[in-house]
């Protein structure tokens, strides 16, 4: 089910997303919170270790994420943040980047 909201900040703040761990689009699956771009793999192992957490996100909006591909092939390094009812954040995985194809 899509809902879309004219309050993003509300929606993010209500479901416990830190300012830390905060990107384009929220989600729920399994009882978590999932924060922008984060990779498929992270999801099926957040749902498979089920760790005692609110939820995952990627911030911002890396290129190369699932879904930010560029023609290139460039692919920034970015962390897949975890973060707990406190507003604690930890890394929950990191994924290496990968430069540029040169167009020679």
């Amino acid at each position: 089910t899509v809902t879309e909201s004219p309050e993003m900040a509300v929606v993010k703040k209500t479901k416990g997303v830190p300012d830390a761990a905060r990107s384009c689009h929220t989600g729920t699956i399994g009882g978590y919170v999932v924060e922008g771009h984060v990779p498929a793999e992270d999801i099926r192992r957040l749902l498979k270790e089920r760790p005692a957490i609110v939820g995952i996100g990627v911030p911002g909006m890396p290129a190369g994420s699932p879904g930010m591909e560029v023609a290139s092939g460039l692919v920034q390094p970015f962390d897949v943040l975890a973060f707990d009812k406190a507003g604690r954040v930890t890394v929950f995985a990191s994924h290496a980047g990968k430069p540029a194809r040169s167009s020679q």
